[in-house]
């Protein structure tokens, strides 16, 4: 479904986001956590599951990490080995530029013989010299491209500083990138600024607006905000406040999320721009993992309404 819906511009796509467990974790736990994903997410109708490269991205400002950094098993281990029992497509990340031309075709390999579809992501800070670049990447990757799709990352923060995150889009869709990842969501205006000026873009080279899923993650403490920014993740001043005075900032978080994808969901249909939503779950305690439940029914339940809609 997954490949169809995003082959066809598709909206409605409906994904899980997770991270791997910590390369520290007992064998049993893995297990455990695992199966405990599988039988919950078995009772979503999901598109996709995300299954994330954990990387250290210290190096990429000066400012301290608000949590210290955790090595995690490799995605593609975890996905093959914990998460086969889950019948739906899965997504591996991947920063493309930390391995070497051969790596990354062996990688390419691996992920076709076990039906998984690639996003690549770029380097870790601006002044790290890559090993292969992602042009090149795209272009290893090319021979899967008839049962494979291949995503990319976009971000609205960067757009509104540099202003050309509709190029780099269009770019990317010229190696033949089908589908573009947010990162996460919390300012509504940042987003459709970039949305904005991609269908422009769009429309001026007379070519299809490509699939955008836009990532939602609820926060659960005051230094989890901290964290997201330290990410690069702009939140609205308005959220942010709602967030520091609410008696309950994760289940505030939760409803500035739904809020968050109504706003984009509604644009997104006014503007015939195909799109998705991932829910991300990277908390490890139990209420953070039942709110990013929460989260994905409330947002499957908007893509469901703007179906029913779309068919009349």
């Amino acid at each position: 479904m997954f490949l169809q819906k995003i082959k066809n511009r598709t909206s409605a796509v409906l994904i899980y986001g997770v991270t791997p467990p910590k390369l520290e974790t007992p064998l049993e736990k893995v297990l455990e956590s695992a199966q405990r994903s599988i039988a919950r997410l078995k009772t979503v109708n999901l598109d996709a599951l995300i299954v994330y490269d954990v990387q250290d991205e210290s190096t990429r400002t000066k400012e301290a990490r608000p949590f210290p950094f955790q090595p995690a098993m490799d995605p593609m281990h975890y996905a093959v080995n914990y998460l086969a029992d889950l019948n739906v497509a899965k997504i591996i990340y991947r920063p493309a530029g930390k391995y070497t031309q051969l790596e990354i075709a062996d990688w390419f390999l691996n992920m076709h013989q076990n039906n998984l579809h690639p996003v690549l992501v770029g380097i870790p800070s601006p002044d790290y010299v890559p090993k292969i670049s992602l042009p090149e990447a795209y272009q290893l990757w090319s021979d899967y491209q008839e049962k494979s799709v291949m995503g990319a990352i976009c971000i609205p923060e960067r757009h509104v500083v540099l202003k050309d995150e509709d190029q780099r889009i269009l770019d990317k869709v010229k190696s033949g990138v089908s589908y573009f990842v947010t990162q996460c969501v919390f300012n509504e205006e940042y987003t459709i600024a970039m949305l904005e000026a991609l269908k422009e873009a769009c429309q001026r080279s007379q070519q299809a607006l490509p699939t955008i899923i836009f990532t939602l993650s609820t926060c659960g403490s005051l230094k989890t905000v901290e964290f997201m920014e330290w990410l690069g993740i702009h939140i609205a001043d308005a959220h942010k406040q709602r967030m520091q005075t609410a008696e309950d900032i994760l289940q505030e978080s939760l409803q500035i999320c739904f809020e968050v994808a109504q706003t984009l969901a509604n644009y997104c249909a006014l503007n015939d721009i195909p799109y998705g939503f991932n829910i991300e779950s990277v908390a490890i305690r139990k209420n953070d993992v039942e709110a990013s439940f929460a989260l994905l029914e409330k947002v499957n339940g908007i893509l469901k309404s703007k179906a029913v809609v779309s068919q009349f």
